[in-house]
């Protein structure tokens, strides 16, 4: 008989005793504002089914993404150490595979720009580990062979390999497809969100004995901005349109997030199954990161901020809280150290599991964010309740805690708490300089 959502909630701790190895479900939506879920806030955006993973378990207030663009943060996300670390990565890929800073297009030179397989991914580590591994979705992490999902430990993938595509015809800005099955373009018939949904349902359909991954990184909203009800890119372009449209999107990707959850539920999987939401990094103009200052590009709370919310029956207590600061790659951290699977290396991401799950209380962190895209860096670093920000050689220092829109800059109040982030930031800058930049660096004496 199919399982019930009362019937789900009712005995969840018998099926996490079952088996000891949790299924991961991973969903993760693309430049969606923080502030632009129903339970964090929209009025005008409903999203039943992505909230109703909080209410089920637990909801972040103090969540956060490794990098304010997508390449990067993903690349955090999947190894669980800092993005810094693989060199070349620290914006997204251009269009047609463009580099768009020196590093990267110094390893673009050299058909070097993307994820390189010897980065053990979680995808990896878990199959290891005994999972069924697939990816359904957005990659942005390399466009040809030696990057892929299938390069990375995913059994199954099936999304867009770029950065963003229309919604409709799959093909990136310069009309090339995008659309990519098991290594080989394919075509299909649809709207991109439903169909990223419908691969996921239908792979978790097939499922074998073995514990599984499944890791669904959305497109939506990133522009162009289309729904189902506007097939068309809006005149002006990909990047131009309203915020209806771009509410329309967020539901589209709800619905499907619904169809996940529903799947999940009607198998009994959902009873030991670990559901993780967030998005890759903080919203453009057209979306909501209210209260925090900035947007998508910036390392400023707007740019950083996510939303995260996350399920497991019998480990989060339903309708619970975290404050606890994490990053995306603690996210990794925590999925492996559940999962027994030995990362290859020391992750800079933690297991805070414990924390999540309210058992011991939020502890203060020193964390950092550096984005590079032209001719711009920007840096922040968190170490408690202070930030400084060096925006292109421009240096704030905010109390998160008394300011979290990051409106009164308290450089000159404080100057020894400053000095002491600039000289933490800068060893980090220091530590976590890429191996594979090695001559990069020589040749320009660095």
């Amino acid at each position: 008989m199919p399982l019930t959502r009362r019937a789900f909630l009712a005995a969840p701790a018998i099926a996490v005793a079952a088996s000891p190895k949790p299924n991961i479900v991973l969903i993760m939506s693309d430049d969606m504002g923080s502030a632009d879920l129903s339970s964090y806030g929209a009025a005008d955006i409903r999203t039943p089914n992505i909230d109703s993973i909080g209410r089920q378990g637990v909801r972040f207030t103090n969540a956060y993404c490794n990098a304010p663009e997508c390449t990067p943060s993903r690349t955090a996300l999947l190894t669980g150490r800092y993005q810094q670390r693989v060199g070349g990565l620290e914006c997204a890929l251009g269009v047609g595979n463009v580099g768009r800073y020196d590093e990267a297009i110094w390893l673009r030179e050299r058909n070097q720009m993307g994820l390189p397989a010897e980065e053990i991914t979680i995808a990896r580590m878990l199959r290891n580990a005994g999972y069924d591994t697939a990816c359904s979705g957005k990659w942005h992490l390399g466009y040809t062979s030696q990057f892929s999902p299938n390069a990375h430990g995913f059994d199954e993938y099936f999304g867009i390999l770029g950065g963003n595509a229309d919604y409709y015809r799959h093909t990136e800005e310069d009309g090339t497809n995008v659309l990519y099955h098991n290594g080989k373009p394919v075509e299909r018939e649809g709207y991109l969100t439903d169909l990223i949904g419908q691969h996921a349902v239908d792979w978790l359909k097939h499922r074998s004995a073995k514990p599984f991954f499944l890791y669904v990184p959305f497109s939506s909203p990133h522009s162009p901005y289309q729904s189902h009800a506007v097939k068309d890119i809006p005149p002006g372009g990909y990047n131009r349109g309203s915020r209806k449209i771009y509410a329309e999107m967020v539901e589209a990707m709800d619905a499907q997030v619904g169809a996940i959850l529903n799947q999940l539920d009607r198998t009994g999987a959902g009873r030991n199954t670990w559901v993780i939401f967030l998005s890759d990094n903080g919203g453009t103009n057209i979306g909501s990161n209210k209260p925090y200052r900035g947007f998508k590009s910036s390392v400023w709370e707007g740019g950083i901020r996510t939303a995260g919310l996350m399920r497991w029956p019998g480990v989060f207590r339903p309708a619970s809280e975290t404050a606890q600061l994490t990053l995306m790659m603690d996210i990794t951290a925590a999925i492996a150290a559940a999962a027994g699977a030995k990362p290859p290396r020391k992750l800079d991401g933690e297991d805070l599991l414990p924390y999540w799950k309210g058992e011991k209380p939020p502890k203060p962190r020193t964390v950092f964010w550096r984005y590079r895209r032209a001719e711009n860096t920007r840096q922040a670093v968190r170490h408690g309740d202070w930030k400084l920000v060096i925006d292109n050689g421009d240096e704030s220092l905010h109390n998160i805690a008394t300011d979290p829109g990051e409106k009164h800059n308290l450089l000159a109040q404080e100057p020894s708490t400053a000095a002491d982030l600039r000289a933490r930031l800068a060893a980090w800058d220091k530590e976590v300089r890429a191996p594979r930049l090695k001559q990069f660096y020589a040749a320009r004496g660095k």
